[in-house]
């Protein structure tokens, strides 16, 4: 299967808040997505936990 799953990591608290899937054929590189951090109480930059 080309999909993975994948653990995204908030960049300031260090929090593993979301997990998702992605197509590993057609992005290779790491993922890198502005989301909200409940624990901050705002939008950060979460990225892919290998």
């Amino acid at each position: 299967m080309p999909r993975d799953r994948v653990k995204l990591v908030c960049t300031s608290c260090g929090e593993e808040n979301y997990h998702t899937d992605k197509n590993k054929k057609l992005h290779p590189d790491k993922m890198e997505v502005k989301k909200y951090c409940p624990s901050e109480r705002k939008y950060t930059v979460h990225k892919e936990k290998k």
